[in-house]
């Protein structure tokens, strides 16, 4: 079935990006689009998209153990379980200078995630059939 974007008349699966990569900037700062950042990397995993979802600035803090639990948005899902789903079949990486900036190390953050800079996130962001957001 096409659709009616600009993909032209192709398929609506061979149009869509087979890899997304999601950088959230926000955390309890400004909870309505943290919790849309961990939204859409957690349906698009669902959905059988490839994520790598990169925590900057605010969002930080949800690499630690706990954090996640202590964010709380009315009418959406809770962010343990959004962090869960993304860990079981995709990526989630924090920024180095961001994890530094906060004196967070490897050892301090949840099981699978991993931290990484901006070379791996622009290596990731502009690689084939990849669509890249920002919140």
């Amino acid at each position: 079935m096409a659709c009616a974007c600009s993909c032209r008349g192709k398929d609506y699966d061979s149009a869509m990006a087979k890899k997304l990569v999601i950088k959230v900037t926000a955390g309890a700062d400004a909870p309505e689009r943290c919790s849309q950042a961990f939204t859409v990397a957690a349906v698009a995993v669902a959905s059988g998209v490839e994520v790598s979802l990169w925590l900057t600035g605010e969002s930080s803090w949800f690499a630690l153990p706990g954090r996640a639990a202590e964010f709380e948005l009315p009418h959406a899902a809770p962010l343990p379980d959004l962090i869960d789903s993304i860990l079981a079949a995709g990526r989630i990486t924090l920024c180095t200078q961001c994890a530094a900036r906060r004196e967070i190390t490897e050892k301090d953050v949840l099981e699978g995630v991993r931290i990484a800079g901006a070379q791996v996130f622009v290596q990731e962001a502009l690689g084939d059939e990849t669509q890249a957001l920002v919140y």
